[in-house]
């Protein structure tokens, strides 16, 4: 993940970096033209500053032709030609490129030319002239330098000045995001925002304040119920489950009501156990634990395993141990013994007579490896109320509850079958 500033930054430079790399060439042209025009100008000027000295040195046609003659000789890139008639209907512009003569290296130069008609004495002449135009790769060189420069410029003060701007901008927002991150519902108390000047931020705080009233409503509301459903529902199911018990210890019983009324106790001992789950379930949705307690892990590992002991003698499983001792981790640790001993139950049910379990505790995880014949469902593992197998005599919500209290202590619960082997992995 990357900062807010970076993802904003970065287009604009890139941005900004695509507009000078095109503005090279493009200064390039630019100012190519202007030299061009403003040497068109020089040779016109050129041309008419000749003419202009010819006419008015008012020389004999022979001394002309000498004059002219040592003017070739004298500026070599210049010609003055006498002509019958005038060819030109207008001055013709054009840029050559040829060797320099007077350089020991050879190299291609180009020049502006200037091909027009010039009258001295009254007679027709072509004169063409030729001038220099400057290197263009060292014109590339230095607008490509200076365009380089300027965007090093442009790159370190919006680095800078975004920087300065997120301290002071960006603080409320900041302010605001640590109050979430320490916000707790348990507490029952609303967030007192600070009053900021920009109104983005004033909005959201709006928006949050209403959103966190409405989630303590909600909240107080679902822990009433929860604590209610506990106490109303239980209180019947003891008085049902102590009659039934009562009833099941009368000797006036057929075996035929007694059958009956047996039925009637295991339904009722599965319904004790789904509300008393669901309760559970409701209560980590409420964050209705504290999370932030120091478990030693290895201890109450094995203090879960021994009070299995009976069922694991009643299958005939072998229990295999690989536990660290002396781990501790942040948790809630009644939630934590719920869940090991869900997924010990869990390993139980499906481990057939004469198999083993394999629990293995590290330092980042916790395994729990007990033999099969075939792979759990992955789709209906952790949904509620799923029957993973027709032997399955739970109350569908062991593998739920220990999803939800994974997620409830920022852990992560996974599955796999390998090699007729069940395996439930807990990183911590």
């Amino acid at each position: 993940m990357k900062p807010l500033l970076y993802k904003t930054t970065k287009p604009f430079l890139i941005y900004v970096l695509i507009i000078l790399i095109i503005s090279v060439p493009v200064y390039f042209l630019v100012i190519d033209s202007i030299w061009k025009n403003e040497l068109d100008e020089h040779n016109k000027t050129i041309a008419q500053k000749t003419a202009y000295e010819f006419n008015h040195l008012k020389l004999s046609d022979r001394e002309l032709k000498k004059s002219i003659l040592l003017w070739k000789k004298i500026q070599p890139e210049t010609s003055i030609r006498e002509i019958a008639a005038d060819p030109l209907k207008k001055d013709i512009y054009s840029t050559v490129e040829k060797p320099k003569l007077f350089s020991p290296e050879y190299e291609i130069e180009r020049y502006r030319t200037l091909t027009t008609v010039v009258y001295i004495n009254g007679k027709p002449y072509l004169f063409t002239v030729e001038t220099n135009i400057e290197e263009s790769e060292e014109t590339i060189a230095a607008i490509s330098a200076i365009t380089l420069f300027f965007f090093l410029m442009i790159v370190s003060g919006l680095l800078f000045l975004n920087k300065r701007l997120s301290e002071t901008v960006w603080k409320p927002f900041r302010n605001t995001l640590e109050k979430l991150k320490n916000f707790n519902l348990n507490a029952h108390h609303a967030i007192q925002f600070e009053n900021t000047e920009i109104i983005e931020f004033e909005e959201l705080h709006q928006s949050l304040e209403k959103l966190i009233d409405h989630n303590i409503s909600v909240y107080i509301t679902q822990k009433e119920f929860t604590e209610n459903a506990s106490h109303e529902l239980q209180t019947p199911l003891a008085i049902l489950k102590n009659k039934l018990d009562l009833l099941l210890q009368n000797k006036n019983l057929t075996d035929e009501q007694y059958q009956m009324v047996e039925e009637m106790n295991k339904v009722l001992n599965r319904s004790s156990r789904i509300n008393k789950n669901l309760i559970l379930l409701a209560k980590i949705d409420n964050n209705q634990f504290n999370n932030q307690e120091k478990i030693q892990i290895a201890h109450l590992l094995k203090q879960c395993t021994e009070q299995m002991e009976d069922h694991f003698q009643q299958k005939n499983i072998t229990l295999y141990s690989h536990i660290h001792s002396g781990i501790s981790i942040s948790g809630n640790k009644s939630l934590t013994e719920v869940l090991i001993n869900n997924l010990l139950i869990n390993a139980i049910r499906h481990t057939p007579l004469d198999g083993s379990i394999c629990i293995k505790l590290t330092d980042i995880s916790m395994e729990i490896t007990n033999s099969g014949t075939e792979a759990l469902n992955s789709d209906l593992l952790f949904k509620r109320f799923s029957r993973l197998s027709a032997e399955n005599k739970g109350s569908g919500l062991g593998l739920a509850i220990i999803k939800e209290i994974c997620k409830f202590q920022n852990w992560a619960v996974n599955y796999r079958y390998e090699n007729n082997q069940h395996t439930f992995t807990i990183d911590f």
